[in-house]
């Protein structure tokens, strides 16, 4: 993000956030009341907040799948049931007979 162009040639992903930084950067009288703009000017780049949400979500999951595990259920069923980011596209057979519909 140093020179301000992306890989294509254009603007970069984060040059909105930057921008609004910037103006109220300039119109501030304290360089601490533009803190939000500079927080999602740095989440922008660097993505820190949201690689932090993700790891506790695989944690909880993990979590989840060993307590499954020990109520008797096998650590491959758990695994095969519940996945971490499902959107439901795929419907799983739970009547055993084989057969597609």
């Amino acid at each position: 993000m140093a020179s301000g162009f992306s890989y294509t040639g254009g603007r970069s992903r984060c040059f909105a956030y930057w921008q609004e930084f910037s103006k109220c950067y300039a119109e501030a009288d304290a360089p601490s009341q533009c803190r939000l703009q500079a927080d999602d000017y740095l989440e922008c780049l660097h993505h820190t907040k949201e690689i932090a949400r993700a790891k506790a979500v695989k944690a909880e999951f993990i979590k989840q799948a060993e307590h499954h595990a020990k109520e008797g259920r096998k650590v491959a069923d758990v695994l095969a049931d519940g996945v971490i980011v499902g959107v439901g596209l795929i419907q799983r057979d739970q009547g055993g007979d084989g057969k597609h519909k």
